[in-house]
């Protein structure tokens, strides 16, 4: 898993779904103290209790644009892919099109499908074929305009 403060791109190979609710925890924060400071600072007249209140929001950290547009694409993400996944908030794995054939192969390793010291029939197995048969147990879900399969 990533740490809380890495930022989750429609690059990576691989996505767990704990990151992404992480990540959109800990970028929600400035998000919900910016609306505060808003609140705030429309008020007519602050209490003394308000006014450090204030003064302390004002010295955190806020998002910035590409923080934001994080935000939102990790938010819609979370909303598509939680429908098709429930186990979204225990951990699912998010596999970008582009690299799914080769997880197709890492996963057939990983369950013992096939033995790596083998080149026989393993330099001959259509991967691309049984990749997209791997498929049928996915759905596809869009990061920013970029195919993912979960399961």
């Amino acid at each position: 898993m990533l740490t809380a403060t890495d930022e989750i791109t429609n690059a990576q190979d691989i996505i767990d779904s704990r990151d992404v609710i992480a990540r959109i925890e800990e970028l929600a924060e400035p998000e919900e103290a910016s609306k505060r400071i808003a609140e705030l600072e429309e008020a007519d007249e602050l209490s003394d209790e308000e006014a450090a209140e204030l003064a302390e929001l004002r010295a955190g950290d806020e998002l910035d644009d590409d923080q934001a547009e994080e935000l939102r694409m990790l938010r819609e993400l979370a909303e598509e892919a939680s429908g098709y996944a429930e186990d979204w908030p225990h951990g699912e794995t998010l596999i970008r099109d582009s690299y799914f054939e080769e997880y197709a192969e890492q996963l057939a390793d990983d369950l013992g499908a096939i033995s790596r010291e083998a080149t026989w029939p393993l330099n001959h197995i259509d991967w691309k074929a049984a990749a997209d048969e791997l498929k049928i147990d996915y759905t596809s879900v869009d990061f920013g305009g970029v195919t993912y399969w979960i399961r």
